[in-house]
């Protein structure tokens, strides 16, 4: 790779990466790490900064798609090893995620997810009012008609697989640029010729769009539509609650979205709101929380007096049946994304890292994603995802 004339920003590369979250930083550990000599990761601002430092940290395979439930498992299980591949503390802990169903449609759709996970492998489980409340002590079960529960899902620390991945693929001989927007896409007939950044003009034959929420803009400058909004989520993180489990489940309230899980001697908190307009809005404010308060209040009124200790808003990247866009667009040729995860891209990194690797190389993925290409959308083959929050 040759860099510029400051020893910066190389001049040439056999593919740009675009954004530094997880989903960028994992491509370009796979790549590098597959033996592509000229990996270039650009991110405008820190790695990690956009919706990847503000997810909730769940990890999961409970899905009623299958290829997410094939990513999901695909991911725990990199999770796990990642203390030796690529070789850094994430704080992954199996802790289980727990979805209360109080309407009697939720237990059938989780009936059919619970069958389908477990012909994939996934240990899910439906459970009795009863056991989700010795799972989840501060859950009241007035109301419950049944829960759903896997053990092997759980939660890790997302700047720390982020920052992990990166450190792996600088390892390998990628290059990871900083504080460098992409600005262009300069194109030779129907091939990517260079990226123009703020930094300089890097020659490349290829780009990759991990940009989360700011995915569509990346698409426009290819003449790709990605049908990507943004969506603001709020979360809270409280004072110390006395007497939690140390092994308390990431629990979810699935009829008003409600969830909490362990984050130190507190919790974290939060809920989607479907009246949130659209757009990249990150100020945090209160509007919100009387819906919270009613939430917790009916779910988990002992948690209803806890004192908040801080908190943040962060993006959700939606496309419209919140299922993910993952493929190669047709022309120009070489331009691969990996974007619109909806709520589940910091779970589904590694397992995505490793097809957009295989989708560049081409070969075979280990997860087929054919069905979750742009084009579904022009074509009447919308794949919804119902276990989403």
């Amino acid at each position: 790779m040759v860099t510029g004339p400051a020893g910066g920003l190389p001049r040439r590369a056999a593919v740009v990466v675009v954004g530094g979250g997880v989903m960028g930083a994992s491509i370009a550990f796979h790549l590098a790490e597959a033996g592509v000599s000229e990996v270039l990761l650009i991110e405008r601002d820190e790695l990690a900064s956009g919706s990847t430092s503000k997810a909730a940290g769940g990890v999961r395979a409970q899905f009623s798609d299958p290829i997410n439930i094939r990513l999901g498992a695909r991911s725990l299980e990199a999770f796990a090893a990642f203390g030796s591949r690529p070789g850094h503390e994430i704080d992954f802990r199996r802790v289980g995620y727990l979805f209360l169903l109080s309407r009697p449609e939720d237990v059938a759709t989780f009936e059919q997810s619970i069958a389908l996970q477990n012909r994939l492998g996934v240990p899910s489980r439906l459970l009795d009012p009863a056991e989700a409340g010795r799972l989840s002590p501060p859950v009241d079960t007035a109301g419950l008609l049944a829960a759903a529960f896997s053990p092997e899902d759980g939660l890790a620390t997302p700047e720390a697989v982020v920052h992990g991945y990166a450190a792996g693929a600088r390892r390998h001989g990628a290059h990871i640029e900083t504080g460098c927007e992409l600005l262009e896409v300069r194109l030779s007939g129907d091939e990517v010729a260079a990226v123009v950044t703020s930094k300089g003009v890097v020659e490349t034959p290829a780009v990759v769009c991990a940009a989360g929420a700011w995915s569509r803009r990346v698409g426009e400058l290819v003449g790709v539509d990605l049908p990507v909004t943004p969506s603001r989520r709020q979360v809270l993180l409280t004072e110390p609650v006395p007497d939690l489990p140390e092994r308390l489940p990431m629990t979810i309230d699935l009829s008003s979205s409600f969830y909490f899980h362990r984050e130190g001697p507190g919790l974290l908190m939060g809920m989607s709101l479907d009246d949130e307009p659209p757009g990249f809005n990150l100020e945090r404010d209160d509007t919100w929380i009387p819906r919270l308060v009613e939430a917790m209040t009916r779910r988990a009124p002992s948690l209803a007096d806890v004192g908040v200790a801080g908190g943040w808003a962060g993006l959700y990247e939606v496309t419209p049946d919140h299922n993910a866009l993952i493929g190669e667009a047709p022309r120009p040729s070489r331009f691969l994304y990996a974007t619109g995860f909806s709520g589940h891209g910091f779970l589904q990194g590694p397992a995505v890292g490793e097809v957009v690797r295989d989708l560049y190389l081409g070969r075979q993925p280990p997860v087929d994603v054919t069905p979750l290409s742009v084009d579904r959308f022009h074509h009447g083959r919308d794949r919804y995802e119902h276990n989403i929050v």
